[in-house]
Order: C-alpha cells, then structure tokens, then sequence
C-alpha cells in the first residue's frame, strides 16, 4: 500500500486527516491547527493556489472581469464572487460623524 506524506496547503503542518471526496472524486484533506480543508489536485482552475491574487492584480490594473475570466481560464462568476470576498475582507466603507461616505 502507497502512503502520501500530506502538508497542509496554508500553515505547511503535517497534521492532516483525510476528510472526504469532492463531487469530483478528489479526495479532501483537513487540518488539525488551521480547521481548513484542502485538496491536493483541483479539477477547476478557479480553486489553485495564486488564482485570487492574479484576479485581484488584475482589476488593479484596470482589466475587466470578462478580460480576466478569459486571460485566467476561468469563470466570469469565479472572478466576481473573488472580488466580492476581497470587498468583503476590507469592510464597510468609511463614513464621517454624519453617516455620509467620506
């Protein structure tokens, strides 16, 4: 029987336990410090490693989410809900003692 030495794709501990299958037929890892589950190979480039980066680099610079969907091989709807959770992350807009934006 082959084994697999497992780290985990966030914080590099090798305390991982199998947890499971994608619908894809992956098999899922989860770690024991961080509680966040993995695969080691995704079908669908939307979810590897550097994809939300390159997403956000790109609207940076001014290209739009079909431009970035087509450059990046993934969905327009992978770039969207990428750049919502970004929003999400930085918080609410700033407002001044009034309640207005700033």
């Amino acid at each position: 029987m082959a084994r697999i030495d497992v780290q985990c794709r966030y914080c590099n501990s090798e305390l991982v336990y199998k947890h499971g299958y994608a619908r894809s037929g992956e098999p899922r890892y989860r770690c024991r410090n961080g509680q966040r589950s993995f695969q080691m190979a995704y079908r669908y480039e939307g979810n590897t490693a550097g994809i939300p980066e390159k997403i956000v680099e790109m609207a940076m610079n001014g290209s739009g989410v079909r431009d970035t969907s087509r450059v990046l091989g993934v969905s327009i709807t992978t770039v969207i809900a990428h750049l919502k959770k970004i929003k999400a992350r930085q918080g609410q807009p700033a407002t001044d003692s009034s309640g207005h934006g700033v």
